[in-house]
């Protein structure tokens, strides 16, 4: 059920299990079991050594028929995962080429990262837009993809919206997912956001944004990066850059974390500190606010918060400026992404939990001066579950991370039951219209 005047659209994405990439793997022992001075990776490399070279080179082929298959540039991959074990397992430099490959292929893992879900869409302006026919727009799509393990990771899908407003076209994925390579944060690089990265992540062996995967690489990322939320953000001296805020997600607890790209090609990775830390939902503003970052989030999971700060990174305690006020959202309100600066104010995507924890989108309407004044809200969903979105990964939930706004028409990517992803519009005029 929909808001009358929303519109869906045709195209939708589906999780496909054959999109894979290859990532680290590294067993271990269970702690009764674990043998200090000689670990499991080193019984393995062991195993490995205890074969002739006919054997290595057998396997080797084998490795390279059936990853070359989906995947390019296999051999350097592989070692690649090489010299990043070599270390850690004390192994020899001067191995044969064949060999170090076999070892890169041991602790290495084909992983399917979109094989149970693909949803929680963010959206934003692509960085070039010099192909695209006068009115419409090209966009990056950002996605949470499930695979084993209920384990979140990053994807990417481009696509063209307009001239038209029922004109979207979203573009194949690439044949393949290209792993980032890890790399120490180099300081001309990073764009002076705030602290020292977490790390650098360096994806240009994809060759278009639906290649990249970003998936867990540091500890407190460990089981999973959720629900990034985009913003194509304005800096003092009018550049551009690409800000996202996420959840990463440990074993032992959950912390907000912000990346940043110019080009989605080279990532930075930063925690966010302060009270808002171990909080969900912080979405961005795309411009500072009265010379200040601003930002919304759900700091007590039941409210809608705003604050402010000279870095993205470090967030005093922020303001209560939304509570729930209709049914469907008594349990929950909280916002879909980041505010987007219309003629009127700040529009905020909203997300509400109702009766059965029914997620529903809605919508508000902030002071672009200050946005701690809510000017108008949606009494009604903008979207809700109905009968054929009931069922999935989650069911009763339609929730997006972010909207796009051309002209006067908003475009908004929303997911369905945690399990696929859908498109639909609406007009500005009639969404203000709607508010109270």
């Amino acid at each position: 059920m929909a808001a009358s005047f929303l519109r869906h659209l045709s195209p939708t994405l589906l999780p496909d299990p054959k999109r894979t990439v290859i990532r680290p793997f590294l067993p271990d022992d269970p702690e009764p079991f674990r043998v200090e001075d000689h670990p499991r990776g080193d019984r393995i490399v062991d195993r490995i050594q205890t074969m002739d070279d006919a054997e290595v080179d057998a396997m080797v082929g084998i490795i390279l028929e059936g990853l070359g298959a989906r995947h390019r540039e296999v051999p350097a991959l592989l070692l690649r995962r090489f010299e990043e074990v070599s270390g850690p397992l004390n192994l020899d430099a001067d191995l044969s080429e064949a060999r170090k490959i076999l070892i890169g292929g041991y602790f290495s893992a084909e992983y399917s990262f979109e094989a149970a879900a693909l949803f929680n869409p963010s959206i934003v302006p692509h960085p070039d837009q010099s192909d695209c026919a006068e009115g419409a727009i090209r966009f990056v799509l950002s996605l949470r993809g499930i695979g084993e393990g209920h384990l979140s990771s990053v994807t990417f899908r481009t696509g063209t919206w307009g001239p038209a407003d029922d004109d979207l076209v979203i573009d194949p994925p690439g044949p393949q997912g290209v792993p980032p390579v890890l790399e120490e944060p180099d300081p001309e690089l990073v764009r002076q956001i705030g602290a020292k990265a977490l790390v650098q992540l360096n994806c240009r062996a994809a060759r278009e944004p639906s290649e990249t995967v970003l998936f867990p690489v540091v500890e407190s990322q460990s089981r999973g990066i959720e629900d990034l939320r985009l913003v194509r953000f304005r800096e003092d001296d009018g550049r551009e850059t690409y800000i996202g805020s996420y959840t990463a997600v440990s074993g032992e607890r959950a912390r907000q974390e912000v990346l940043q790209t110019d080009d989605f090609r080279l990532f930075h990775m930063h925690p966010v500190d302060g009270p808002v830390a171990s909080g969900k939902g912080m979405a961005l503003f795309p411009r500072k606010i009265g010379g200040k970052f601003a930002a919304l989030f759900r700091h007590d999971s039941e409210n809608l918060w705003y604050g402010t700060s000279d870095t993205p990174l470090a967030w005093d305690t922020p303001t209560r400026i939304m509570q729930p006020a209709y049914p469907w959202e008594f349990v929950q309100i909280g916002n879909c992404g980041s505010p987007i600066e219309i003629d009127e104010g700040w529009l905020v995507l909203t997300h509400g939990v109702g009766m059965v924890r029914s997620y529903c989108i809605g919508a508000a309407l902030l002071d672009r001066d200050d946005p701690t004044k809510v000017i108008g809200r949606l009494p009604e969903p903008l979207i809700q579950p109905d009968g054929e979105t009931w069922d999935g990964y989650v069911p009763n939930v339609v929730y997006s991370c972010g909207g796009l706004v051309r002209g006067r028409t908003l475009l908004l990517p929303y997911a369905l039951a945690d399990d696929m992803t859908s498109f639909a519009v609406a007009p500005l005029d009639d969404l203000i219209a709607a508010m109270r």
